[in-house]
């Protein structure tokens, strides 16, 4: 993956050769050669995307596939592709099409199944609005967030790690690409052999305290109903816990925002960074979320079938819940690199149930906090490979407008993903091909409530609050915890553990740069498997 020095220079190199009075120009996301190829790329991801989800259920990570393709494109020697030898330029491929895979399958094409499933197809287009203008919330939200006290940059969003490490690689070659290139062997091959690899390189990058808390849930998730014949979620433990540790989390954000405001914020050339006011940003999101859930409820016409004061209760409740649903979401996909984005719009749903609201309003509301979070999640491993990449050199301007660039990039991405599941979506209904954890919220809805949920949920909530006050806001114990209790892979809480083993023990026994070492090896670890999952996904996919 490395480039010779005579057909593409590093950045390292061209910077080298600029002098120091000139400021750095980061490549522009709607540069001809740069928007054709996001263009492509996003059409490919989209309709890739779609298609696992509907078939097998999983959206696989799209964003090395986007930086392999600007790589390969750098090495012909034509003036057209000289471009793409700019990591940064090679960053706005993959942030293109990371947006688009996970915007067209988890926020738009798996919300838009809910109604449809549900028998209420009326609803698909008037959802497909709104949860294309959540989506874009969704995102923009995290660009504004991110590098603030609430989602600081210097934590670990293992994915974003990746993708910086596997683009260094290809840029500078080196003892760094054989590490990264073990990292992908061996990423690869344990996901042949159905091995959670992306857990295993996530253990090694990830907090201490927080990975621990990930491993515990998921081994418990796996061997509680084997071992003690306890069936977690027949008693709703982990949606109990979640919803603890979710109110203390919300909590303990709010006091970080509150006390960033109280900080002066730092500036660039004179001019405050947009993303250094997380409580503004916040107001504007939570805004904009109750306008769209204005324009969901009357747009579905679900608001004919409440009362005055339950359709008000109802728009409150809905904004909340996506809002609450986005913030969980994007705290366990920066620290585990993992998000239960299914199950805690689940837990929306239950408490909505348990609330008295209309099967049709528990449809909607479904399809809403379903569509928040992924796009949020996604932005945030995208922007921290930017970061990464922008960063070596401490220039804070650079970075900024680096991430204003990886914005539009994934706005395109995310424009594309509406225009590709607008015009493909019936075909796939008509085919019956549906997301299938849409039956989940589908079934919920039509068990309606159950005496004993309420009772689980406020027991469960208790030990999860607890967790989560211990671990205070920058280990997210409980919310690790409640993750790895919904998540239900087999052997990922034991590659977590392996990971942790191997983190400790490798700088005993091989010194110092070990840790850096390990660093680049997750990489390659999380890499593999996921251009493994996504090839032998899309070839199943094909197949079927």
């Amino acid at each position: 993956m490395s480039h010779h020095a005579d057909t593409a220079p590093s950045d390292e190199a061209t910077r080298a050769e600029r002098p120091a009075s000139l400021p750095r120009r980061h490549p522009r996301a709607l540069a001809p050669g740069n928007l054709i190829l996001t263009v492509v790329l996003s059409l490919f991801g989209a309709v890739v995307g779609m298609q696992l989800l509907a078939t097998l259920g999983i959206t696989p990570s799209t964003s090395l596939v986007g930086a392999l393709a600007a790589m390969t494109l750098a090495r012909i020697p034509l003036v057209a592709f000289r471009g793409y030898r700019s990591v940064h330029a090679q960053n706005l491929a993959q942030t293109s099409i990371s947006s688009a895979t996970f915007g067209a399958a988890n926020s738009l094409f798996l919300p838009i199944g809910i109604p449809f499933l549900f028998g209420l197809p009326d609803m698909v287009m008037p959802m497909l609005i709104g949860v294309a203008a959540a989506m874009l919330v969704d995102a923009w939200l995290l660009y504004r967030l991110f590098n603030t006290p609430a989602f600081p940059a210097d934590n670990p969003w293992p994915p974003g790690i990746a993708a910086a490490e596997a683009i260094k690689a290809g840029d500078t070659g080196g003892r760094r690409a054989k590490v990264l290139g073990a990292g992908l062997l061996a990423g690869a091959i344990g996901s042949a052999f159905a091995l959670p690899m992306s857990a295993f390189g996530v253990a090694l990058i990830g907090g201490l305290g927080a990975m621990i808390a990930f491993g515990v849930g998921l081994l418990i998730s796996s061997y509680a109903d084997t071992l003690a014949g306890v069936d977690i979620n027949a008693i709703h433990l982990p949606h109990g816990m979640m919803i603890g540790a979710g109110l203390v989390a919300l909590f303990q954000v709010g006091r970080v925002v509150l006390a960033g405001r109280a900080k002066s914020g730092g500036t660039v050339h004179g001019r405050p960074e947009a993303t250094r006011r997380p409580g503004r940003s916040m107001g504007i999101g939570g805004g904009a979320y109750l306008v769209i859930a204005l324009l969901l409820t009357f747009g579905t016409g679900i608001a004919t079938h409440m009362s005055p004061g339950m359709l008000i209760g109802f728009i409150l409740y809905a904004t909340a819940a996506a809002f609450v649903h986005e913030l969980l979401v994007g705290i366990a996909a920066m620290h585990a690199g993992w998000f239960p984005a299914f199950a805690i719009a689940l837990i929306t749903v239950l408490l909505g149930i348990l609330i008295g609201f209309p099967p049709e309003a528990l449809v909607v509301l479904a399809g809403f906090t379903a569509a928040t979070g992924p796009a949020f999640a996604d932005m945030g491993y995208d922007l921290k490979t930017g970061h990464l990449l922008r960063t070596e050199d401490g220039d804070p301007a650079f970075d900024i407008e680096g991430r204003r660039q990886q914005l539009i990039a994934a706005m395109i991405g995310f424009g594309v993903a509406v225009v590709v599941v607008l015009v493909s979506y019936r075909m796939f209904f008509d085919g019956g091909k549906v997301p299938p954890i849409d039956a989940a919220y589908v079934a919920a809805i039509k068990a309606g409530p159950s005496g004993g949920i309420a009772g689980d949920l406020a027991l469960w909530a208790i030990p999860g609050a607890l967790v989560q006050l211990l671990g205070g806001p920058r280990r997210q114990l409980g919310i690790l915890l409640a993750t790895g209790l919904l998540i239900t892979t087999p052997m990922a809480g034991w590659m977590v553990a392996a990971g942790l083993v191997c983190r400790v023990l490798a700088p005993r026994l091989f010194g110092g740069r070990a840790k850096e070492d390990l660093e680049v090896f997750a990489g390659g670890a999380i890499a593999g498997d996921a251009l493994w999952s996504f090839g032998h996904g899309a070839f199943d996919a094909l197949r079927k």
